[in-house]
């Protein structure tokens, strides 16, 4: 009979990574080095595949093996093994990092165009929001007596859907047909697109 042959590590030397990770949900700090040691490489390459850029994937490799240090009584192993669950808080620390790094720079650079918006004329705005209530006045006036009233009720007085169906006495189902129809024709009077 042939004997397996394993490339890299021997798994018949490697720790149990679940008994380890049981034993760091008691708080054995022991168990804890070794899961680290057994699962560093690891985690770090999965943040990397997604961070790319070096040091903050060992931040974030840092912020996922103190998680599992923390988190370690969340883990289920009837859902999976505990590498798999480690690899997945890996996957979704990087994933939260990148999208993080993204709204940052989409702020920054949201914050930079606001910087160069030049001065508004007042008069311009004043009489351009005068003649758009204007419009949407008289665009009210299109709407059938219980369009208009929910849509008062729900858009100027801010009253959710239920309220809106006690206040008219109405059941909820109508209130909610009636406000979509009203907003449709108040949205093609306004000449609003999609």
């Amino acid at each position: 009979m042939k004997e397996a042959v394993h490339i890299g590590r021997n798994p018949a030397h490697e720790p149990d990574l679940q008994e380890l990770v049981r034993r760091v949900a008691l708080g054995d700090e022991d168990a804890f080095a070794a899961v680290y040691d057994a699962v560093a490489s690891g985690v770090l390459g999965v943040v990397r595949a997604v961070v790319r850029d070096r040091a903050q994937s060992e931040e974030v490799a840092q912020e996922v093996l103190v998680e599992v240090w923390r988190t370690a009584p969340r883990y289920r192993s009837d859902r999976g093994t505990a590498m798999n669950w480690i690899l997945t808080l890996a996957h979704r620390r990087a994933v939260d990092r990148v999208r993080s790094v993204e709204a940052a720079a989409a702020r920054d650079h949201k914050a930079s165009l606001l910087e160069r918006v030049p001065e508004y004329d007042e008069v311009v705005e004043h009489v351009e929001a005068r003649l758009e209530r204007e419009q949407v006045r008289r665009c009210l006036r299109t709407l059938t007596e219980i369009q208009h009233q929910a849509v008062t009720l729900a858009y100027y007085r801010g009253l959710t859907y239920r309220e809106v169906s006690e206040a008219l006495a109405l059941p909820l189902g109508t209130v909610k047909t009636r406000l979509r129809d009203g907003l449709i024709r108040l949205r093609d009077c306004l000449g609003v697109t999609a």
